[in-house]
């Protein structure tokens, strides 16, 4: 794991001895830094000169900015992003980090401010469309995270079987199930040392992400002396969150496409004092509620009326009718899982990556990992509430006690690997019905060589 020499004209020095970014001949980058404090602030400034109008782009989507900085197209998502209260939720969930990773999740973000004074943020997007990067706040990459996975749970299901309920009866909805053999998904692979050449256990991923230029990911080595690491990063994001290896451990993940975000038919009004109320199962209670405004480059401003019942924010709808509040478990325990990020770096053993995962939230993730020391393992990270099983269907009445959250969340599969381990989308590897509802179908598994007939 140690990074190619530095060639003249690509290695930036940090401001510490020994500290720079370096590049291989295929461009990827090393950092090395002398704390791990250091090592964020490098990879804060490596992304946003690498990334930058990427990041920058995935920020304003987070505040709901998107319109102010490119035009009336931005607007839709834009009223999303207020009403979902996403840089809200970023907040509450970096005030809630533990001191050691404020601050590192800080020096990320000292890094990217960094590199924008240094005039290392431009680029011809936006010299183009006339926009120009700015300071980021200390819990933009929480808000870039969510920003990345709002859309990547089950809710937008539900709307769609809702409306096909609507359109068709209640009876056609399963015909568009999503669980059919046409429908891949993406795969985390586990072997363990006994069925490999070497002896050494293997893992592999490949995430089927949405194509998009730049990618979601950016590979990257992170050295200091707390870790040696390289993997593959969200840029914007600190860390290696969901594919990494540190010399002694390594991790990858698929989306479990578990069950965790629930839609509330609510039923809003108008109270005396000019404020808003929702019928939740006790009765008319108050929703919190304000206005915020949607500047528009070119155009109008747009005012958005931003309500939050106990439930969750109001994503569509108002007193007027139709009103649909999201829940999910982010909002609600003010966590996103950042927490577990500097233990990943730091693991030396499979059990270390399963306890730091123990503080993931969302989204749900279907883990495969080894260690040198040949252990593997398999399991789920993340918080899928219990409740009705109808909440995983359509959106459920917000003023039926039977529909509510009760707190606890389903204990989540976790399985020793002496052999393979498969992971892609599956009911089996996801976990099953006690998780969620739509799953790919059962990927072929690996021929074992021990079973008579194998090929």
């Amino acid at each position: 794991m140690t990074p190619a020499p530095a060639s003249p004209g690509n290695h930036t020095s940090g401001n510490a001895p020994g500290a720079g970014i370096y590049r291989d001949a295929w461009g990827i980058p090393h950092l090395r830094a002398t704390s791990a404090d250091q090592l964020a602030r490098l990879q804060g400034l490596n992304a946003a000169t690498d990334r930058s109008w990427q990041i920058e782009l995935e920020r304003w989507r987070s505040e709901g900015r998107t319109a102010e900085m490119l035009g009336a197209d931005g607007v839709l998502w834009d009223r999303f992003s207020r009403q979902c209260r996403i840089d809200d939720t970023a907040r509450r969930c970096f005030d809630t980090l533990d001191a050691d990773t404020q601050r590192w999740c800080s020096s990320y973000v000292a890094g990217i401010n960094e590199a924008l004074d240094a005039g290392l943020r431009g680029g011809p997007e936006f010299e183009e469309s006339g926009t120009a990067p700015a300071l980021w706040n200390p819990w933009t990459p929480l808000g870039v995270f969510l920003v990345q996975h709002i859309l990547f749970s089950t809710f937008p299901n539900k709307l769609f079987r809702a409306h096909v309920a609507r359109t068709l009866g209640p009876d056609a909805v399963a015909l568009f199930s999503i669980e059919a053999p046409v429908w891949s998904g993406s795969n985390a692979w586990a072997a363990h040392g006994s069925a490999t050449a070497s002896g050494a256990p293997l893992i592999a991923g490949d995430p089927h992400r949405l194509l998009e230029l730049p990618g979601v990911y950016q590979q990257v080595h992170l050295a200091c002396p707390d870790f040696d690491a390289v993997g593959f990063a969200f840029p914007g994001v600190p860390g290696l969150p969901h594919f990494g290896h540190t010399g002694h451990t390594a991790w990858a993940i698929t989306n479990a496409m578990a069950d965790y975000q629930d839609l509330f038919e609510e039923e809003l009004r108008r109270s005396a004092d000019g404020g808003i109320q929702a019928r939740g199962p006790l009765g008319w209670e108050s929703a919190v509620a304000g206005v915020e405004t949607i500047l528009v480059r070119g155009g109008a401003s747009e005012d958005v009326e931003v309500v939050e019942t106990a439930r969750g924010p109001v994503i569509a709808g108002g007193p007027d009718g139709g009103a649909l509040s999201l829940r999910v478990p982010a909002r609600v325990e003010g966590r996103l899982g950042f927490d577990a990020l500097l233990p990943l770096l730091r693991s030396r053993r499979v059990a270390d990556v399963e306890t730091a995962l123990q503080q993931w939230v969302e989204p749900v993730n279907s883990v495969v990992a080894a260690d040198t020391e040949g252990t593997v393992r398999h399991f789920l990270a993340g918080l899928v509430p219990q409740r009705n099983h109808d909440n995983r269907r359509v959106p459920v009445p917000a003023a039926s006690a039977e529909h509510s959250w009760d707190g606890s969340y389903v204990e989540l599969p976790r399985t020793g690997v002496d052999r393979f381990a498969v992971s892609a989308n599956d009911r089996e590897a996801g976990g099953g019905d006690p998780v969620g509802m739509e799953f790919a179908p059962r990927p072929p598994r690996p021929a074992d060589p021990r079973t008579p007939g194998s090929p």
